[in-house]
């Protein structure tokens, strides 16, 4: 059986699984006999490398010293990565008529970057503007996770925590998760509980893809 949808996103903290259970639904989904793309960002291309080194904290130190961009700063490379990847893979990947299954989309920068701006409630209007030329998803399938399961996830990777993986912040970015309706008000969105077993949540993302019921 053939997904109802075909741009289809998975999004929620740090450790609520998102890059496990792309490979997980997507290995469904294709034994239904779709074809499926699956992609995530930051992506690999330039930019997204760029941004992986922030993330990572393995930017180089600028002429004063600094080695960490700005929120703003990084909405806007997240931004020029998001549109790079909607020229070079997500609209050419639609027109063939696949299913792309995508880590991460601009949720997360709505997300991330107003909750770390100064003013979190001017900051969003500004974000939605700067991504607001990409395709919107069919769907997007937020993993809803308590912070302190994620973060004993986040600790059995055995790399050092990357920016955002604070534990503070990842509580305000989990209450934002579960109030995501606020910064996607147009789009299809589904919550799924992220804390069951592995092949518990794939079966919820697989029947939310089928009929749009979480």
């Amino acid at each position: 059986m053939n997904t109802t949808f075909r741009f289809i996103v998975l999004e929620g903290i740090d450790g609520s699984g998102t890059t496990t259970q792309l490979e997980c639904l997507a290995k469904l989904l294709r034994a239904d006999g779709n074809a499926v793309v699956t992609t995530s960002e930051p992506t690999p291309g330039p930019v997204g490398r760029l941004l992986r080194q922030a993330l990572e904290g393995s930017l180089s130190p600028d002429v004063d010293g600094c080695s960490q961009f700005d929120w703003v700063t990084l909405a806007l490379l997240f931004a020029a990565d998001r549109a790079n990847h909607a020229q070079s893979l997500i609209v050419p990947t639609l027109a063939q008529g696949k299913v792309l299954l995508c880590d991460r989309y601009d949720l997360s920068s709505r997300i991330y970057q107003s909750v770390t701006a100064a003013d979190p409630e001017a900051a969003l209007p500004w974000l939605c503007i700067l991504n607001e030329r990409v395709p919107r998803p069919d769907l997007t399938l937020v993993l809803d996770i308590e912070p302190e399961l994620a973060e004993k996830r986040r600790s059995t990777r055995g790399a050092p925590p990357e920016l955002f993986e604070q534990n503070q912040l990842q509580r305000k970015l989990a209450r934002a998760y579960c109030e995501a309706e606020k910064y996607v008000p147009n789009d299809r969105l589904k919550h799924i509980p992220g804390e069951l077993s592995i092949s518990e949540v794939t079966e919820r993302l697989y029947a939310a893809c089928q009929s749009g019921v979480g």
